[in-house]
């Protein structure tokens, strides 16, 4: 999809409200890709992106606009934790992970993709299977009957779905546990000789012709796609559309406070270092470049500053943006504005129990202050505080709805709201007297 930065910016006002210099910036990284694919290959070798580092409190949309933007491309991505790493010659997950991580996402999302292109073709060998079966279990319960009449009615009563509840014992693949293993080099040799000893085992399962038919849709689909081929565009996708999102930096830049050994929070950002500039990571995929991976940082940046990190990494993050806290103003236009904002998602929810949830716009007003104040008077969030306030706000209905009766319109307004709050009001009232 070769989207305009304007058109990125747009796509993502969908669904984050404000924070338009960090959008900006990842909508220009995201389009200077695209720039790079159509350059010789000469001068696309010299263009690596141009990384970006986010700093703002939790809650403000950070995850979200890499994600989201991730998904507009249809690009492999993963969010991790720097916290989760250890310094190399420590017990725990080695910075090389990540890139493993990013190459599992990248097999999936291409195998799905290749897999939908011979659906069509599977689900035909499928029906075609589950008849069979079908058939020649009626046939033996009645043998009286006349086969060809009796198959004319199972596919009529199929095609309908009208069996789909029924069960049906059939054949499938036993797929063994796979290994968590932290060592790159340990897992190619060790799924190698695995997959060459032992052969494939087969189980028998009685499952639904519902349950059935997707099985076996996904075994025959695998069956008709070319694995190797899939491999080689799943890291070639890694290596070029890849984007790899790094949260909680903040978290790793200093010294470790306790005293005695400790993990050294500088010695894992020197390890990320080389997998941010560019180097070459075995996976059990084949070994995959990661020059041209777009990393995006993120921190709080509460107690450090993105200055401290060692020159180096601040080196290889060139474009730094501040995301702005979020104000009632901004809250109102996320319950409002957004896509799937918080309020349609708890309305479709209690719709199942019957319930006919209407927020009026002074209760949506009276929701987005006191998400300001919370914010303001205990721990920032940030757009979190809606999901908190919202849940105590329907507690009861959400308790009460059992969906036994006819469809219930309730209407949540202003003094709805208050009354839900009425003692953190109190609480609220009494801070403004304490020095």
């Amino acid at each position: 999809m070769n989207l305009t930065p304007k058109q990125i910016v747009e796509q993502l006002n969908q669904y984050i409200i404000g924070q338009d210099e960090a959008k900006k910036a990842v909508a220009v990284a995201l389009r200077n890709r695209y720039r790079r694919s159509k350059l010789s290959k000469e001068m696309k070798d010299e263009i690596t992106p141009k990384n970006i580092i986010m700093k703002g409190p939790t809650g403000v949309g950070k995850t979200e606009i890499a994600r989201r933007l991730a998904k507009l491309v249809k690009a492999p991505f993963i969010k991790i934790e720097a916290t989760k790493y250890t310094e190399v010659g420590y017990v725990g997950r080695d910075v090389e992970s990540m890139v493993r991580d990013l190459v599992e996402t990248s097999v999936r999302m291409v195998k799905d993709e290749k897999q939908h292109e011979v659906e069509t073709k599977a689900k035909e060998v499928v029906d075609r299977i589950l008849l069979e079966a079908i058939t020649k279990a009626q046939l033996a319960k009645n043998p009286t009957e006349n086969p060809d009449e009796l198959k004319e009615k199972i596919k009529a009563d199929y095609s309908e779905g009208k069996l789909d509840e029924e069960i049906v014992e059939i054949e499938v693949k036993d797929t063994p546990k796979p290994f968590d293993l932290s060592n790159g080099v340990a897992e190619i040799n060790i799924g190698t000789i695995m997959g060459g000893i032992f052969p494939q085992k087969k189980k028998r399962r009685k499952v639904t012709i519902k349950e059935a038919r997707e099985l076996l849709i996904s075994e025959e689909s695998e069956k008709m796609i070319d694995m190797d081929s899939v491999n080689s565009e799943a890291i070639r996708r890694a290596e070029e559309d890849g984007i790899i999102f790094i949260d909680e930096m903040d978290k790793i830049i200093g010294k470790s406070a306790s005293n005695g050994p400790d993990v050294s929070r500088e010695g894992v950002q020197r390890d990320i270092l080389p997998i941010v500039e560019g180097s070459t990571v075995a996976t059990k995929y084949g070994n995959v470049k990661t020059d041209y991976i777009l990393f995006i940082a993120s921190g709080a940046f509460h107690v450090s500053k993105i200055e401290d990190m060692i020159p180096e990494l601040q080196g290889r993050f060139p474009i730094k943006v501040e995301l702005k806290n979020l104000t009632k103003d901004d809250f109102y236009r996320i319950l409002t504005e957004t896509k799937t904002s918080v309020t349609t998602q708890y309305a479709e929810l209690l719709k199942v129990d019957n319930i006919d949830l209407e927020f009026t716009d002074d209760a949506l007003k009276e929701i987005s202050e006191m998400a300001e104040v919370e914010n303001e008077t205990s721990e920032n969030i940030g757009a979190r505080r809606l999901h908190s306030i919202i849940e105590k706000v329907l507690e009861d209905i959400s308790f009460n709805a059992t969906g036994d009766h006819p469809m219930l319109k309730v209407k949540i307004d202003r003094p709805y709201v208050q009354n839900a709050f009425s003692e953190n009001r109190k609480k609220y009232d009494l801070k403004k007297y304490v020095l």
